[in-house]
């Protein structure tokens, strides 16, 4: 786990920049030995930035970058010259990042789409420079405004893959498996719990080079929704969703049950998750013969579903034609 490619939430203690002081100055010439004030303004503190990156699909970058601080403006010069902005902070991240205050756990924004830039923390305020304080009562202002200072807070960037479809189920129903059918994704897979430490994502092709994306979501056991087994970490993860696959193995005890509590972790987890298309699929199914298959349907849950072998192929260009219909009504 610890030396997995993929990380998913990573804290950082961003400080932005100080803003410059302004400056007191007066005009000076070899004519003129008491001019006017002629300070100007300091230059603005660095922000702190997150940028979309649809090349990045984890925030393993970020995992040892402890400590972001943006520079800070150059304060107000002679002759009215403003001073420089401090250089900003660019973090490139994952389309899907949630950045979130630690503190509060308050949401701050979430980043959607490539190029996308966001403030993460702002830098402070330039002072006013002495001419921003004269008037026609008040012409020899001897003060400037110093900067604004910047913040200095924990962040928590957490990343929620963004997927068409994603797959749902208990440890070893054939997740990974069918992932690796129907895409190039090479998943880890092997005959014991908890195989897939990691979502993947995979590209599956459709007709006339027209394509969706699938994530193999981590097995969920009852009580994920309470942070038992891999919990939490990965239950987020179905939240961008636009379609979930429920996958339950055709030799499941009863498969209606299995069904319902997956449903339950969902809901406990967030209830919205509810509102979101269902498939139910019935994997494995190359163990049924034709009177089993008839039996199983009697008791299956009101939901559209279907019954798939990533052994045989049996119903996988049929799951791809209702998957589609499911994204594109």
């Amino acid at each position: 786990m610890s030396n997995s490619n993929f990380v998913d939430y990573v804290k950082i203690s961003c400080k932005s920049g100080d803003g410059g002081a302004g400056s007191a100055h007066f005009y000076r010439s070899r004519s003129t030995a008491k001019g006017g004030p002629d300070g100007g303004n300091g230059g603005r503190g660095g922000h702190v930035i997150l940028r979309g990156n649809k090349q990045l699909w984890t925030l393993l970058h970020l995992k040892y970058t402890k400590h972001v601080m943006a520079e800070r403006g150059e304060n107000g010069a002679a002759q009215l010259r403003t001073g420089a902005d401090g250089n900003d902070i660019i973090l490139e991240v994952p389309l899907g990042t949630v950045a979130r205050d630690f503190e509060t756990g308050e949401i701050d924004f979430e980043i959607t789409t490539d190029g996308e830039e966001k403030v993460l923390l702002p830098g402070g305020r330039g002072g006013k420079g002495n001419d921003h304080f004269k008037s026609s009562t008040f012409q020899a202002p001897k003060f400037a405004q110093p900067g604004e200072e910047g913040q200095e807070k924990w962040k928590v960037l957490e990343l929620k893959l963004l997927a068409d479809v994603g797959l749902v189920g208990f440890p070893n129903a054939g997740k990974s498996t069918l992932l690796s059918v129907v895409s190039a994704a090479k998943p880890e897979i092997a005959d014991y719990p908890f195989t897939t430490l990691k979502p993947n994502l995979g590209i599956v092709s459709y007709y006339d080079h027209k394509s969706f994306i699938m994530a193999d979501i981590p097995g969920i056991i009852e009580g994920a929704h309470e942070g038992k087994g891999l919990g939490l970490r990965f239950l987020r993860h179905i939240e961008r969703n636009s379609t979930l696959l429920f996958m339950v193995p055709a030799d499941s005890k009863n498969i209606s049950k299995e069904y319902n509590i997956l449903l339950n972790e969902l809901k406990q987890f967030n209830p919205e998750l509810l509102d979101k298309s269902r498939i139910l699929a019935i994997t494995k199914s190359d163990m049924l013969d034709e009177e089993l298959t008839k039996e199983i349907q009697k008791d299956l849950p009101d939901i559209k579903h279907i019954f798939i072998s990533s052994y045989t192929n049996a119903g996988i260009s049929e799951l791809k034609d209702l998957i589609w219909n499911e994204l594109n009504n």
